[in-house]
């Protein structure tokens, strides 16, 4: 038999030689070897399975892919492990320990948080969260963005959007936060300047963005107290460190957010306005990548980095 001109010989198969494996792709809808669902030819291929769990209410981002890796997120019957995965909302099924999750529309409320809450949405030992101070009806799964202290109160966020979270807590993206701190003693002048310069606490660099005296009283003072870091228990541990301890602490600000009067354990929804600064927030912190994508490294995988906790 004459060769193809261009084309190479077939090597001849001896005995005990196994046939070349073939590559089978899964059907439209059902999980190939990778764990990822694929979609029908020509639909679309849907979002990212943290950011649906995200969206829908059930945790931060980050946390949704804490679920997925520890095998506790099933789609359409099968156990998902792989963050990245991409479903098409309204068509595949998509359960959490064995509950459906159906994502609706984000929904976010601004909190006055009293003291003597903690800023979870659960507690083992059964102390007051935050979330027991919403109804109990007529809202979606919310979660707290960041953190405050049981004994701080003041502004918090509580929102099902997952995006909308990271962008305000992840301290790469330096939204600025503002407090209220009522100290005991009266700080000199140079006390104060030490908070702006920086502190060190437990071998941890702390500093101010700003410092600005409000009223002193007969024994103590109130200050203005503004963040970019947002470590834990900050404030509290810088002026601890120079010698004079947070009495009360209260947050009025979040970037563009006011805590303004509402009174405490209160709670509304935004305003339009402050909406449409937060969306300018979220766009702002997104990476630019082509097309409006997420930016990629090598191989194509998502730059990602890790997230702190907020905890004044």
């Amino acid at each position: 038999m004459r060769a193809k001109v261009g084309s190479r010989p077939e090597r001849p198969r001896g005995p005990g030689r196994a046939s070349p494996r073939r590559r089978t792709e899964a059907a439209p809808g059902e999980t190939d070897r990778h764990g990822k669902i694929r979609a029908p030819e020509g639909e679309d291929s849907g979002e990212r399975l943290q950011k649906f769990l995200a969206r829908a209410g059930i945790a931060s981002r980050r946390q949704c892919e804490a679920l997925i890796a520890a095998g506790r997120v099933q789609v359409n019957g099968q156990v998902v492990r792989t963050p990245g995965t991409r479903v098409r909302p309204g068509r595949d099924h998509v359960r959490v320990d064995g509950e459906a999750v159906r994502a609706g529309d984000a929904v976010t409320l601004l909190l006055h948080k009293p003291a003597g809450y903690i800023t979870s949405r659960s507690d083992p030992q059964g102390r007051p969260v935050v979330t027991s101070l919403l109804p109990a009806a007529g809202l979606p799964r919310l979660f707290p963005v960041g953190r405050l202290d049981w004994d701080t109160e003041g502004l918090l966020l509580l929102t099902n959007d997952g995006e909308l979270a990271h962008a305000l807590t992840h301290p790469r993206f330096g939204v600025r936060k503002v407090y209220h701190a009522k100290l005991k003693g009266h700080p000199t002048p140079e006390t104060l300047a030490l908070l702006t310069r920086g502190v060190r606490c437990d071998g941890e660099p702390l500093k101010a963005l700003a410092v600005v005296p409000l009223h002193p009283t007969r024994q103590n003072a109130w200050l203005a107290v503004t963040l970019e870091q947002g470590r834990y228990r900050q404030v509290r541990r810088m002026c601890e460190a120079v010698g004079h301890p947070v009495l009360k602490l209260i947050r009025v600000a979040l970037g563009p957010l006011r805590l303004g009067a509402l009174p405490r354990g209160q709670w509304r929804p935004l305003t339009p306005d402050e909406l449409h600064n937060l969306r300018a927030i979220v766009l702002a912190t997104r990476p630019s990548g082509p097309g409006g994508e997420p930016a990629t490294g090598r191989r194509g995988r998502v730059l990602r980095t890790s997230r702190t906790r907020e905890r004044p």
